[in-house]
């Protein structure tokens, strides 16, 4: 059993076979997929999915650093409405982006600590994106995880001291296809950084594993990522399989 622990399903990459792509994640193993929300449009095609897939596609709430602009306080309203009307398993996708662009970081930086606060009122993990910003980010983060914040630094690619503070401060590692590149160099640490504290994802659509690279990312496709753990790690793909969801069920209070 597999717990896939960062998915967008509802983008339009899945529009024409969804129900196909589910399918495949179920023969695979995988028991649960969890979706990280990006802004205020996504919201409804996400719950529309947790609809049709109940207990298995389960959705997280809120502000994606990249969505972040002029205009970010009012898709902060939304997420703290939303909150307010639901229960969600997380806080995501938020965090902080320097790769793409870095005109609203400011308000990057505002947004993520607003929905950090919301996530320790609301006894939430938080899922993380740190594109570029792993270092800025764990600085961020650190005053939060002192109050018992908890959560995962998605797509991790850092250093292996980074991985040492992101694991010190309490928080998870969330690993994906970037450990199948060859060019990645996440595969060279992963024997030191071990096995505690990680939790699996595809981050689908991108990011698919070898022999994937360059094409649709699917939840399935994990499988993959399994297998390439397994021979840096050292572990069969069982034992692997067993501790990463037992971790995922720790992290996002899964029964």
């Amino acid at each position: 059993m597999l717990i896939e622990t960062h998915a967008h399903l509802y983008l339009k990459d899945f529009q024409e076979d969804l129900n196909q792509v589910i399918l495949r994640a179920k023969e695979v193993g995988i028991d649960k997929i969890l979706m990280p929300n990006i802004d205020s449009q996504s919201i409804k095609p996400m719950l529309a999915i947790e609809t049709s897939y109940p207990n298995f596609c389960l959705p997280m709430i809120g502000l994606h650093p990249c969505s972040v602009n002029d205009n970010y306080e009012n898709e902060l309203a939304m997420i703290s409405y939303w909150l307010k009307k639901r229960k969600f398993i997380a806080i995501g996708e938020i965090g902080t982006d320097l790769y793409w662009d870095q005109t609203f970081w400011r308000e990057q930086q505002k947004a993520f600590l607003q929905q950090c606060q919301w996530a320790l009122d609301y006894d939430l993990p938080i899922a993380i994106h740190s594109r570029s910003s792993i270092a800025e980010t764990i600085d961020l983060i650190r005053p939060y995880a002192l109050k018992g914040l908890k959560g995962v630094f998605h797509c991790f690619s850092g250093s292996i001291s980074q991985a040492r503070e992101i694991k010190n401060l309490g928080f998870y590692l969330g690993i994906g296809g970037v450990l199948t590149f060859k060019n990645g160099g996440l595969n060279e640490l992963m024997f030191e950084i071990g096995i505690d504290q990680i939790i699996l994802e595809t981050d689908s659509p991108f990011l698919a594993p070898k022999p994937y690279r360059g094409k649709r990312n699917e939840p399935s496709y994990l499988t993959h990522v399994v297998s390439i753990l397994s021979l840096c790690l050292d572990m069969s793909i069982v034992e692997i399989s067993q501790i990463t969801t037992k971790h995922a069920k720790t992290l996002f209070q899964l029964p």
